[in-house]
């Protein structure tokens, strides 16, 4: 697993990934210091990085795209598997080398607080509080980037579908502002997004057997439960789609609330995702 990490992490940085990831990601917290803290004199720079959330949508795919797709597309994964290391040592490998090339641009971000410093009274607790949880959650998306690039054998599409995943994640709680608080809307918000699920569980299963099996299950769960007690689903998807919002979790650390139940469930959904490339490998493995 240490080899594998050294040499993601080298690949990182004797191509341009890394460096642009770095550059894109300072580039865009300078540039709304800059405009925040500098131009309007207010000290807090926890609402900067509130701002700036939406970075991941652009850096995080850059970041991820070439991790899995990039082995498939030249064929290398296979020399990868008949390594004597398992496919978990292989991704933890890669996705640890992801985490450092990202550790690196939030460890110059460390210094933005102590420069504010120079110029007026900054809460280095909620700012450094804040930089915590923006790891975490740039961990846990960084993530499911990964776990989007073990789906293809394209980095374009790759990046696509890891931008399309973060897009979601990032407008959940918009989303959920949107589904009126119904039973039936509930109820046929829950179909679809059980319907989605079912091309993941093909990917992973290649059973079309275990797929149908599962969607019928949900189907039916679904159908029997709006059937005996309707009251259920009365404004329940929105209320799951904003407790399951990895945005929303980050937003309490802005206001200076140091939730370590958010960071909990950060890891949660990391190790949930790294699992999930594990699976992707394993069937591609065993194919």
């Amino acid at each position: 697993m240490t080899a594998i990490y050294k040499k993601e992490l080298r690949g990182y940085f004797q191509t341009v990934t890394g460096y642009v990831f770095i550059a894109l990601f300072l580039a865009v917290v300078g540039l709304f210091t800059s405009f925040y803290n500098f131009r309007n004199a207010y000290p807090d720079f926890e609402y900067v990085l509130y701002s700036v959330s939406f970075v991941f949508l652009l850096t995080v795919p850059l970041l991820t795209m070439r991790s899995f797709a990039e082995e498939r597309r030249r064929k290398t994964d296979q020399l990868l598997y008949s390594l004597p290391v398992r496919t978990s040592q292989i991704v933890i490998g890669k996705y640890l080398a992801m985490l450092t090339v990202y550790g690196a641009a939030m460890l110059i971000t460390c210094f933005y607080p102590v420069i504010l410093a120079s110029y007026g009274e900054v809460n280095f607790t909620a700012s450094y509080a804040c930089i915590f949880a923006y790891f975490f959650l740039g961990a846990a998306l960084i993530a499911v980037g990964a776990f989007m690039s073990t789906l293809t054998d394209s980095q374009a599409v790759s990046a696509v579908l890891a931008f399309g995943a973060l897009l979601f994640l990032y407008l959940m709680s918009d989303i959920a502002a949107m589904i009126p608080a119904m039973p039936v809307a509930s109820a046929v918000a829950a179909a679809t997004v059980a319907a989605l699920l079912l091309p993941v569980v093909y990917h992973l299963t290649q059973s079309a057997v275990v797929t149908a099996a599962v969607g019928g299950a949900l189907g039916t769960a679904i159908v029997a439960t709006y059937l005996a007690a309707p009251s259920l689903y009365e404004s329940l998807v929105p209320s799951l789609l904003n407790k399951a919002s990895l945005f929303e979790r980050f937003y309490p650390f802005v206001n200076g609330v140091m939730d370590l139940g958010a960071v909990i469930y950060y890891i949660t959904v990391a190790c949930l995702f790294v699992f999930f490339s594990v699976q992707s490998l394993e069937k591609r493995r065993w194919s």
